[in-house]
């Protein structure tokens, strides 16, 4: 009998990675996932199918452990961080997995990069991009490094920022960078490059450009989404200018994408993204069928959020250090700490209180004053922050390490006596803040609690916390009280269908 091969997927957490992992388990391989913080994948349906080893790509004793008896090792690791070194940890980290892989004896390594044009001054992203992806061909170690372009996919940050971009501005005058060309490859294509990517030739070294050979403008995207979403037709004017830094705050403020995160992606998109050759043919099949066109690839990316089966999500893909969890309450002892108790008892079951918990954010809101909620996002990205508008991967469940809004699920827990939704802030705040929300049987109904609370760091928290008290005495007793009446609402509404049945 053979023994499947181990390969690792560094970037597991992220949102090719995550959808890549089911993939190659499904192919017979054995799968090893390094990540920072585990518990990021305690929700996914793969978790214990997979070894889990915890540890930083940085690294070199960790890599190296995660790195021992693999044949394969993915690396599906690009943050969109900044600061002055950016350019040279992306590159140190890189050689840091080559080396260790080189160590372990690892015979290929599998890195997924960006297509650019060559002899042009690229954005730093797209710069440190192709710089990994060097770095990684001279190791000692054979690299398939594939490079594409606008990658269309359920939950993708370049298709939310095209769909954002498209739903919201019927008429939009735009940077000249829209006329540039690009090439487009669904998610379904690049995965079907990447788990077919350990067959290729042994010492095979050289970078593939993969796309799906349909060459559009940028415009020509948004026209082809308000196509396929039943939009009318958009009206885009592009300016003489290429303006990233303003094209930055515009794609910031009309899409969930926070400015962080927009001006990178929007510089980036100010040369041609198109193959300047399609040699991968020659080594691996197109799928059955061909290479998906993308109004083909908008309309599955439209059915997978229509029905709720978005896989990975960009507000997940983030290699940021985890966040400290809520100190428990033993811990609060000789902190300034805020808290906003509420508590409501009610007829309404447990289950019902808990399902709409479950639905918070996204489309359904927040229950309170969705006016305030809506200012307080803008203002939030204004600053740089998350905003209100990156939404939730699935309508009616939720996972640890889901972003919901400006909030990231750090905790859930379902238990007969107490179920509890706790949510991290990732707002822009002096401090850190949660929201819990948790409902639990009592008496033939329920009692739900709700509980904000604030850690304020220095004399800029604490101000802070008592200039937005006057606003938290409107919206969180408001909010308990419109839980519970959506609630009842649902019960009735089962009740109702039940007796129709």
């Amino acid at each position: 009998m053979v023994t499947p091969q181990r390969v690792l997927v560094t970037g597991a957490t992220g949102y090719i990675g995550g959808r890549l992992v089911p993939r190659l388990l499904a192919r017979g391989y054995q799968v090893r996932v390094l990540v920072r913080s585990p518990g990021k994948l305690a929700a996914v349906p793969w978790h214990d199918d997979v070894d889990i080893v915890a540890g930083d790509l940085a690294d070199e004793d960790d890599a190296r452990r995660a790195c021992a008896d693999v044949r394969t090792v993915f690396y599906l690791v690009h943050s969109m961080a900044s600061g002055t070194d950016f350019e040279e940890r992306e590159l140190a980290m890189a050689r840091t997995v080559a080396s260790a892989a080189a160590a372990a004896g690892v015979r290929r390594i599998i890195y997924l990069g960006g297509l650019h044009p060559e002899n042009v001054e690229l954005s730093r992203h797209m710069r440190s991009r192709a710089a990994v992806g060097r770095a990684l061909l001279e190791g000692e170690v054979p690299a398939a490094v594939f490079q594409a372009g606008v990658v269309i996919g359920s939950g993708s940050a370049s298709f939310e920022m095209i769909r954002h971009l498209s739903e919201n501005l019927p008429v939009m005058p735009a940077p000249s960078w829209v006329r540039r060309t690009v090439e487009p490859i669904a998610i379904r294509d690049v995965l079907h490059y990447l788990e077919r990517a350990p067959e290729l030739p042994a010492g095979l070294n050289r970078t593939f450009d993969i796309g799906s050979r349909e060459r559009l403008t940028y415009a020509g995207l948004m026209y082809g989404y308000a196509r396929e979403a039943g939009l009318a037709q958009r009206l885009i004017y592009a300016l003489p200018i290429p303006a990233p830094a303003l094209a930055g705050w515009w794609v910031a403020l009309t899409t969930p994408i926070p400015h962080a995160m927009a001006v990178p992606l929007v510089q980036s998109l100010q040369h041609d993204a198109v193959s300047a050759e399609h040699d991968i043919d020659d080594y691996i099949p197109q799928p059955d069928g061909g290479l998906t066109g993308y109004r083909r690839a908008v309309k599955l990316a439209l059915g997978k959020m229509a029905s709720g089966e978005v896989e990975t999500s960009w507000t997940n893909a983030s290699n940021a250090p985890p966040s400290d969890p809520l100190p428990s309450d033993p811990d609060w002892a000789g902190r300034t700490v805020f808290v906003d108790n509420r508590e409501r008892g009610s007829e309404v079951a447990a289950e019902d209180v808990w399902r709409v918990i479950q639905g918070i954010g996204g489309t359904n809101g927040w229950y309170s004053w969705p006016a305030a909620w809506a200012i307080r996002g803008v203002l939030d990205k204004l600053v740089g922050g998350a905003g209100l508008t990156r939404g939730r991967r699935h309508a009616g469940r939720l996972g640890v390490g889901d972003a919901v809004d400006w909030w990231r699920v750090e905790a859930i827990e379902e238990g007969p006596e107490r179920r509890l939704l706790r949510l991290h802030a990732e707002m822009k705040v002096p401090g850190q803040a949660w929201l819990e929300l948790s409902v639990a049987p009592k008496d033939g109904g329920s009692v739900y609690r709700q509980r904000a609370i604030y850690f304020p760091t220095g004399l800029s928290g604490k101000l802070y916390w008592w200039l937005v008290l006057p606003f938290h005495g409107l919206i969180f007793p408001s909010m308990a009280r419109n839980i519970i009446h959506r609630a009842a609402a649902l019960g009735a509404t089962d009740d109702a269908a039940a007796n129709i049945r």
